[in-house]
């Protein structure tokens, strides 16, 4: 296949490949809860998905005494572990993903999760032969700064100019503009569309089929 635009493909992973936004919600509140801190509604819960979860619990609940971010995180992370195991990827991801390492693209994962967390997931979900390289948050700096971006290009020898991120936040979407990367959007993690379009992705696929059929036709 003659290669057009791209040699390296960036996914992020809650979201984008891990349907996991609704369970992320949910911890973040129970964690809130747990403290006796005022919960976060549903949409200031989905806004912080994608930021390292430290940054992440500071961004949702910016009022609170500092000191309680630890124990945020702590609680989170307890009310998480109790459920990863029953989080699946969404459909087609698997498929699409094996397809794109037959056509010998690079593909990277970059994450607002923890190295302990993201080798979890992978080793569940059994992809972690698939991915050529890796970040994560509690590695380098969290999105939307281009650190990410920036390392795995490095890493594997590769152009940003000819990078692809491919993420369901505005914080993968800047990360992207920040590190002179292009953008693709999918519509169906935590973002909502409008603030997905104001950051001016390439393009926006409202399902993993069609982001598939567009790697497949464009990538």
């Amino acid at each position: 296949m003659a290669r057009k635009q791209f040699d390296l493909i960036v996914f992020d992973w809650d979201g984008t490949l891990m349907d996991s936004t609704a369970t992320i919600v949910k911890c973040i509140q129970a964690a809130a809860k747990d403290l006796g801190l005022p919960v976060p509604n549903d949409e200031a819960a989905s806004h912080v998905i994608g930021l390292g979860l430290f940054e992440a619990m500071q961004a949702v609940m910016p009022g609170i005494d500092p000191a309680m971010y630890p124990r945020m995180v702590e609680r989170y992370r307890f009310h998480f572990l109790s459920k990863d195991h029953d989080l699946v990827l969404f459909d087609g991801v698997r498929e699409m993903l094996t397809e794109l390492s037959q056509q010998a693209y690079f593909l990277a994962v970059a994450t607002g999760k923890s190295r302990v967390g993201l080798n979890r997931a992978l080793n569940a979900v059994g992809l972690l032969s698939l991915f050529d390289a890796t970040r994560c948050a509690d590695e380098t700096f969290s999105k939307p700064h281009p650190a990410m971006l920036q390392e795995l290009t490095r890493e594997l020898g590769q152009d940003l100019r000819r990078t692809v991120m491919i993420g369901d936040t505005t914080h993968d979407l800047l990360m992207a503009n920040n590190a002179g990367a292009a953008g693709i959007a999918v519509q169906y993690g935590a973002h909502p569309v409008d603030q997905l379009d104001a950051c001016l992705p390439m393009y926006s696929a409202s399902s993993v089929a069609e982001l598939h059929q567009w790697l497949a036709e464009n990538a």
